[in-house]
């Protein structure tokens, strides 16, 4: 193996239900990021009461995994005092507490100093990392990792690896859904909506449809407003650098960060399953890593995504980079449940989406192996024979045709459904 990719990186995985974390601990991850119930920028997703995130680190923990508590929020005035509660609740949390903060602001930086001294912070995407001399800047206030702007190209992180102490670490993000605005820093939903998409409530104006007005004279426009004959002027493609991992690794990027706090636990499980091989087989060699690009290629597919492209890592993005038709995702399989018990060769699920007795579906299994299966009998939470499940969050017993384990998914083909 050459130098360049002798350094093994880590896969970091976003969770934003307790379920979601243990599946990304247990399909791959290195290390899982966190919302608590406030300060983080993913108001919206689940995110994690006390009681949830003790059990979730400790779950992470009991596997060697790390978690990361994001307070990533463009703090104002009245945040403080509240973050300063937050950080103490983290700092005290028992049997165990996180393991890092992932922290944009200034100011909540220095209120988490000042209450837990001890504690290893990384700096998010959210604070425009874009050169050297800012990595130093945090690294002298006593930052573990800077999380680099999504504007960085990789020749650009590599400069910036040579400037830097090798105990500072470098975060990138490798796959998921693109900002249109400056590493995630818009007024857009604010401005339409009142709701601040730098402390957590972003609704998401970039991936609406806008219908562009001609001059109503020389040099005056009527504005962009939305409507039904309009484009996706800011809809960006979804980000996928898993067949580029030998030149993420060799520009010295120490974290490969996949996005996507709001997914469900089958797309967190795809892809943390990929990029976990991907990372694997070029570790081995760049050569069995190349052998199994099509398998990659073939599972990241199967995840909901918009069409992918490459970023800023190879150059500036352009209009082939943007989706104008659709704000639409690719959806190639639906989510059926995950097996949490198992009884008497049956399997157990909380299930997600509407099968039915006959149905041909898919195991998904930890290891990268996918078992097709038929679904050969159904029984609701009290023993009933029943023939469908249509009601969503059902607790369900499967007899399938092949035996499931404990963490597998389940998952059917869009086109097989019904």
């Amino acid at each position: 193996m050459s130098e360049e990719i002798k350094k093994k990186p880590e896969l970091l995985i976003p969770a934003s239900s307790l379920e979601v974390l243990k599946t990304a601990v247990v399909y791959g991850a290195d290390a899982v990021y966190i919302g608590g119930e406030a300060f983080g920028l993913r108001a919206k997703a689940k995110n994690f009461s006390p009681e949830e995130m003790a059990e979730g680190i400790a779950f992470a923990h009991a596997q060697g995994v790390k978690v990361y508590v994001t307070a990533n929020i463009l703090a104002h005035n009245n945040d403080l005092a509240g973050a300063r509660e937050y950080f103490a609740e983290l700092r005290d949390m028992r049997p165990e507490c996180c393991d890092a903060l992932i922290i944009s602001d200034p100011g909540m930086f220095t209120v988490a100093k000042e209450v837990w001294p001890q504690a290893e912070i990384h700096i998010s995407t959210q604070a425009n990392n874009t050169n050297y001399e800012t990595y130093l800047f945090w690294w002298r206030l006593g930052a573990k990792r800077v999380v680099s702007a999504r504007e960085l190209s990789l020749e650009e992180i590599r400069v910036i690896r040579g400037h830097i102490p090798e105990d500072l670490e470098i975060e990138s993000f490798v796959h998921g859904a693109m900002c249109i605005s400056y590493s995630g820093r818009c007024l857009l939903s604010n401005y339409f909506t009142g709701r601040d998409a730098n402390r957590g409530a972003c609704t998401h104006p970039c991936r609406w449809k806008y219908a562009v007005v001609e001059e109503t004279r020389p040099g005056e426009y009527l504005p962009v407003y939305e409507n039904e004959r309009g484009t996706f002027l800011f809809n960006s493609k979804d980000l996928c650098m898993v067949e580029y991992l030998p030149e993420l690794i060799g520009a010295g990027i120490d974290s490969l960060k996949i996005e996507g706090r709001m997914k469900t636990a089958l797309y967190v499980a795809t892809v943390a399953r990929t990029y976990r091989k991907a990372i694997d087989d070029c570790m081995e060699s760049v050569e069995t890593y190349r052998s199994n690009m099509a398998w990659y290629r073939e599972e990241i597919s199967k995840c909901t995504h918009r069409n992918y492209c490459t970023g800023f890592y190879f150059g500036k993005p352009d209009e082939n980079t943007q989706i104008y038709d659709s704000s639409t995702y690719v959806n190639e399989y639906k989510y059926l449940g995950m097996v949490e018990l198992k009884r008497d060769g049956l399997a157990g699920i909380e299930q997600k989406n509407k099968f039915s007795v006959g149905d041909r579906i898919e195991i998904m299994k930890p290891g990268g192996e996918n078992v097709p299966v038929t679904v050969e009998a159904m029984y609701d939470g009290e023993g009933n024979e029943v023939e469908s499940c249509p009601h969503s969050r059902q607790n369900i017993w499967l007899k399938l045709s092949e035996e499931a384990e404990v963490y597998d998914l389940l998952r059917v083909a869009v086109e097989s459904c019904p």
